[in-house]
């Protein structure tokens, strides 16, 4: 009898140290996933980042608290269909989007006038995106949307979200020429970054 006893007895000591070890992993666990969140959430607020285009300069930065985070080569409205100019913000993206105009649907593909990525302004029919003429970049050459190459629309799409600003310039000013340099330098890096180099 005194062998039974200390048998349930050693299973009832058993089971309240399991009970303790579960109940301390799941304390941890909540925990982490409070830090996951907040650190989530800290992620989530992130300064709102612009994206300055340079139409003289046929240039695109994007810059987060005064710093540029990275430029690229655009094309920009030809002279018969001008980019707009002004301060937009980004109301959507898409990827793989679908190509609509002037009762013209195509399918999303790397071949689409749009590319692989739309960024929506809030200026209706206007956006940032791929092209299937990557030879157009570094020219004016668009409908009035700003493009650029598919690989780098994509890279470009990670770096933005909804509610970012965009700022279309159509001249140079003291910020244009402060953030893409000097008139030469600029034409410089265009030509080098649309040749491949």
């Amino acid at each position: 009898m005194k062998s039974a006893n200390k048998i349930t007895a050693s299973r009832r000591m058993t089971r309240g140290l399991i009970a303790v070890l579960v109940l301390a992993m799941s304390v941890s666990c909540l925990a982490q996933n409070s830090s996951s969140r907040d650190a989530a959430k800290l992620a989530g607020q992130r300064a709102r980042r612009i994206v300055l285009v340079s139409i003289p300069d046929r240039r695109l930065a994007v810059m987060e608290d005064g710093n540029v985070l990275a430029y690229f080569p655009v094309a920009v409205g030809a002279d018969v269909s001008p980019s707009p100019t002004g301060e937009f913000e980004i109301v959507n993206r898409v990827s793989n989007p679908a190509y609509y105009h002037a009762g013209t649907v195509m399918a999303a593909s790397e071949h689409s006038p749009v590319g692989t990525r739309w960024i929506g302004l809030n200026l209706k029919g206007y956006g940032i995106h791929g092209t299937n003429a990557p030879g157009s970049i570094g020219r004016a050459a668009s409908h009035g949307c700003i493009r650029l190459k598919n690989r780098d629309v994509e890279r470009l799409f990670a770096m933005l979200r909804v509610g970012d600003a965009v700022s279309i310039r159509g001249e140079r000013d003291d910020e244009i020429a402060e953030v893409f340099g000097g008139v030469q330098v600029a034409a410089a890096d265009v030509a080098a970054e649309t040749s491949g180099q």
